[in-house]
């Protein structure tokens, strides 16, 4: 068991997994010898040369092309896209081809990729290096969505995505990058499967990402009022622990959906839509959503950090759900 820090983690599960399988490359802007914006594949072009750790133009269309055709012709490509405001570039290839592969050719092939890609504000990085767009991901049928909360279920959850024969969107939250925690070397998560953050018994709160530590700070100020709450850190919003979500529904009988990305149309609607049908009679009070506005992120540090969800929040939708 080492401390590290996020970035070092998804590093580390990148080392492990290339170590352990020759099919795993790395594809991306400046991943090779400057190891990648966040640090995150550092050294790693020393250890494995640079026909497995690849420096590519500045063209996302083309590495997310490239990735799809070397994952059909057996390997494990594994891309890094900049900022996840980047994606928009990769569209085609992801959603039109990779989703798709395993379905328009009876399962006779799969594409076994990972694209790995931070959002997320925090850095005062302006409207189009700050965005949340999980939800476009995990609405095409044939892609995997998977945001980790820590550095312990980064190193872990990497690992299941990189060894997963089907497509997987990784999303890596910037202002984790430098939290660490000890990531214990065998620690294996598998993805679709949520874990309990903490236990609690008057209100659940589902979360996923940064803001599960959000949701762990509300949970600490709202037991000094007697207040119990219940914290799921989902880890995969595509697919997402249905099961885990409702159980925890029908012990507290109240339940709050938080993340930082817009709160229209995002992953919150989807839960709170699917627990309105199957958990409704567990319902003791509104489900209430935490999210962001419906408008680009703001540059100003002052704007960014009235824009983003927090912890006040997520108090605060709590005691409406129990009024």
């Amino acid at each position: 068991m080492a401390i590290l820090s996020f970035s070092r983690a998804i590093n580390k599960a990148l080392s492990d997994m290339m170590d352990l399988d020759p099919a795993v490359i790395l594809l991306g802007e400046d991943i090779a010898n400057a190891g990648g914006s966040f640090g995150a594949t550092r050294g790693l072009l020393d250890r494995f040369g640079g026909h497995r750790v690849i420096d590519t133009p500045i063209s996302e269309a083309a590495i997310a092309g490239a990735a799809v055709g070397a994952a059909m012709s057996g390997l494990r490509p594994v891309v890094e896209i900049m900022f996840m405001d980047f994606s928009t570039l990769v569209m085609d290839a992801l959603v039109n081809q990779a989703a798709k592969a395993r379905f328009m050719f009876g399962a006779q092939c799969s594409v076994p990729m990972v694209l790995r890609t931070p959002h997320g504000g925090g850095l005062n990085a302006g409207p189009q290096h700050s965005q949340c767009l999980e939800a476009w991901f995990a609405h095409v049928p044939g892609l995997k969505v998977v945001v980790p909360s820590d550095a312990a279920s980064a190193y872990a959850l990497l690992r299941s995505a990189i060894a997963d024969p089907d497509p997987v969107i990784f999303v890596e939250n910037k202002a984790l990058y430098a939290a660490k925690m000890e990531v214990p070397d065998d620690l294996a998560l598998s993805l679709g499967r949520a874990r309990l953050a903490r236990q609690g018994k008057d209100a659940t709160v589902v979360a996923y990402g940064a803001a599960v530590h959000w949701a762990l700070e509300a949970a600490a100020r709202l037991a000094e009022k007697q207040i119990d709450i219940e914290v799921v850190d989902l880890l995969s919003v595509q697919p997402w622990d249905e099961e885990m979500v409702l159980t925890s529904l029908a012990k507290t009988h109240r339940l709050v959906v938080a993340h930082e990305a817009v709160e229209a149309f995002g992953v919150g609607a989807e839960i709170v839509a699917r627990m309105a049908d199957i958990g409704f009679d567990e319902l003791d009070g509104p489900i209430v959503r935490v999210g962001a506005p419906f408008m680009p992120v703001p540059f100003a540090r002052s704007l960014e950090e009235s824009f983003r969800p927090d912890a006040d929040r997520i108090v605060n939708a709590v005691l409406r759900t129990l009024e």
